[in-house]
């Protein structure tokens, strides 16, 4: 624990949905929700709007339909997200040189190792010019929690949802953390909290009281020790600038399960492309692929292959996966794949040629054509022809952008019966008007996102001259809010 609240959390508000908003005029204020459209779709993120009427992440796309009929759905956009994640983990690169991103959107800042803060006075401004700039640079909104320790400036950014700032002070942990539920504390998830509520504990308060002993005979010895210290408020955790990622992985789950082999193939060789591609972004290569195979019946298999050195090549990952497809049978369907890569490294192993010539010997054997089916032999299922409904979906994905060589830039609101209907608007302009094509329109292609902030202000020399912080409500735990 620190003497001071140095330690800064952030966490974009809504922030999928957020970006939605502020790049479609048309959804300002209104529910939005993303994430998987089909059947087993699921909410990656909802709107404060889409929040009120119960929707949130991880629910079924389905049950959310139910609860908000007229919500916005889109399909992720994870290239805008991407750019906007850069422009916000850019402006806390430099306040610190030690910045721990946990995801696209969140992210602990250690203050008092880039010089801009020892005190709460210090932190406070801090945190605030944070927030400024970041509305600034992407046009969007964050909550900042201040505390001593990692736990606590999590909590606080939590109480400060949304667009505001909470900072503890140091000496209040106990009192702050008292009458929360245990589910508050990291680690406590519902099964150990349905324990320790059997138990008779329910509050954080509970837990301190209980006492050390107790709570190790509750949930074992590493659990206990560990509950009982955040229980009194107490991490030492440091602010990780470079968190190791063990490996890199992609995966889709279908709409409706894939019979025909050739289509599972041709969807595990896209995953692998863009596996490979996410493992470039990350500067990284890796020397065992993985290929994930969730069947009909929800068993799930997964298959590995060692590769002789690290790699990032696209070809190699491709056509390995390939090879650990063909030990999977499929013929009763499948409903999910995922390609990773595992066994990291910061270098490629030199001798890629010649290991990319083994894969595409490999990979032609495979494909070498297969003896003819003999009478009464099983005959593989073959899958019905997508619907114009599905293709459509596929080519014009909800929420996503597109150009029409007449009316600019727009995007789909939704598509199907061989047509798709379109917004043209664009960020920071008035609310568009609706156009209905059809899906082969020659004039029609799909285009990039465009920047959320088309002008944004210029924080090249951020923060030696901060701007003036706007003026907001921020609270500090133990104390009364003001301006």
């Amino acid at each position: 624990m620190r003497p001071a609240p140095t330690i800064l959390h952030l966490d974009m508000d809504a922030f999928y949905a957020s970006a939605e908003q502020a790049a479609k005029p048309s959804l300002r204020g209104k529910a939005v929700v993303v994430g998987g459209l089909g059947p087993r779709g699921v909410v990656a993120t909802a709107s404060y709007e889409a929040r009120i009427l119960g929707v949130h992440s991880a629910m079924p796309t389905a049950q959310a339909r139910r609860l908000a009929p007229n919500a916005a759905y889109l399909v992720p956009r994870f290239q805008l997200y991407r750019s906007v994640s850069e422009q916000v983990m850019e402006l806390l690169g430099r306040l610190s040189p030690l910045v721990e991103p946990l995801s696209l959107d969140e992210a602990f800042v250690d203050l008092e190792a880039g010089g801009m803060a020892d005190d709460s006075v210090s932190a406070q401004v801090t945190g605030e010019r944070l927030r400024t700039a970041i509305r600034e640079v992407t046009g969007l909104s964050g909550s900042v929690g201040l505390a001593g320790s990692k736990m606590l400036a999590k909590i606080a950014s939590e109480q400060a949802k949304p667009d505001g700032l909470v900072l503890i002070e140091p000496g209040t942990e106990r009192e702050l953390l008292a009458p929360m539920s245990v589910r508050t504390l990291p680690g406590v998830g519902p099964a150990t909290g349905d324990h320790l509520r059997r138990a008779g504990m329910t509050t954080v308060h509970d837990l301190a009281e209980a006492g050390e002993a107790e709570l190790v005979r509750l949930v074992g010895k590493a659990h206990g020790h560990g509950l009982y210290r955040m229980a009194l408020g107490l991490d030492d955790r440091p602010v990780v600038a470079e968190r190791d990622a063990k490996s890199v992985s992609v995966e889709d789950t279908f709409d409706v399960d894939l019979h025909d082999r050739v289509r599972v193939r041709a969807e595990v060789e896209r995953l692998a492309v863009r596996c490979v591609e996410r493992l470039r972004s990350a500067g990284r290569s890796g020397r065992t692929v993985v290929l994930k195979v969730r069947r009909y019946d929800f068993s799930t298999l997964t298959r590995s292959e060692t590769l002789r050195g690290p790699t990032d090549d696209p070809t190699v990952v491709r056509e390995a996966a390939a090879r650990l497809l063909e030990a999977v049978d499929t013929t009763g369907g499948v409903r999910l794949l995922g390609v990773g890569v595992t066994g990291l490294a910061d270098f490629t192993q030199e001798d890629l040629f010649a290991q990319a010539a083994d894969a595409r010997e490999l990979a032609e054997r495979a494909l070498e054509p297969e003896k003819p089916v003999a009478d009464g032999d099983k005959k593989p299922v073959e899958e019905e022809p997508e619907s114009a409904e599905q293709l459509a979906a596929r080519r014009w994905p909800a929420g996503h952008d597109v150009r029409h060589a007449v009316h600019g830039h727009g995007w789909v609101q939704g598509s199907g019966v061989g047509r798709v209907t379109v917004r043209f608007e664009e960020p920071g302009g008035p609310v568009g008007r609706v156009v209905t094509f059809r899906i082969d329109d020659p004039e029609l292609s799909p285009a990039d996102p465009l920047p959320l902030v088309r002008d944004p202000v210029d924080y090249s020399s951020w923060p030696a001259s901060l701007p003036k912080s706007r003026s907001g409500a921020v609270s500090v735990a133990g104390g009364e809010s003001r301006p």
